[in-house]
């Protein structure tokens, strides 16, 4: 649970507070929370600790997160944030080079544990990087999303 906590409030220095940005299409958010994964939340009234507890529930146990290797961990949390449970579960997938179902099972984890985890953050990262190049709105937020991957290498380096 330490590691979890330690690791979220990284993804929460990413998120922050409250926006509702009509060309941004993660919509009304809070602490990185979205009324569009999230209908029946009061996003507004979200406080951080709610905000810690889905992430712990729907984010970290999805991912697997006290399952994988300690220089990848935040990766995977991280992108599972921001992109989602099923995006961010491919790109782990092809970084451990097997196949993208987007389910974690023995498989998945036997290949990660595999990995020097060094490499697994840099080919996970590519994917990510290339997956935000090509989204439609990349010229509007596509700037502070590539300094978010880079603070994530920093942050993969601090952790190896």
């Amino acid at each position: 649970m330490s590691l979890f906590l330690d690791l979220v409030d990284r993804v929460l220095s990413h998120e922050g507070g409250y926006v509702n940005d009509p060309n941004d299409p993660g919509g009304e958010t809070k602490w990185g929370i979205s009324k569009r994964s999230y209908p029946h939340l009061n996003i507004k009234g979200l406080t951080r600790q709610d905000a810690i507890a889905i992430y712990q529930r729907d984010f970290w146990q999805r991912v697997q997160g006290d399952k994988l290797p300690v220089p990848f961990v935040f990766q995977a949390l991280d992108a599972a944030v921001n992109h989602g449970i099923g995006n961010a579960v491919r790109w782990m997938q092809r970084a451990a080079g097997v196949a993208d179902d987007g389910v974690i099972g023995p498989v998945t984890l036997a290949a990660v544990a595999r990995q020097e985890p060094a490499d697994l953050v840099l080919l996970f990262n590519a994917e990510r990087l290339e997956f935000y190049a090509k989204l439609k709105t990349f010229d509007n937020f596509g700037r502070g999303w590539t300094i978010r991957v880079a603070g994530n290498l920093r942050h993969a380096a601090q952790d190896n």
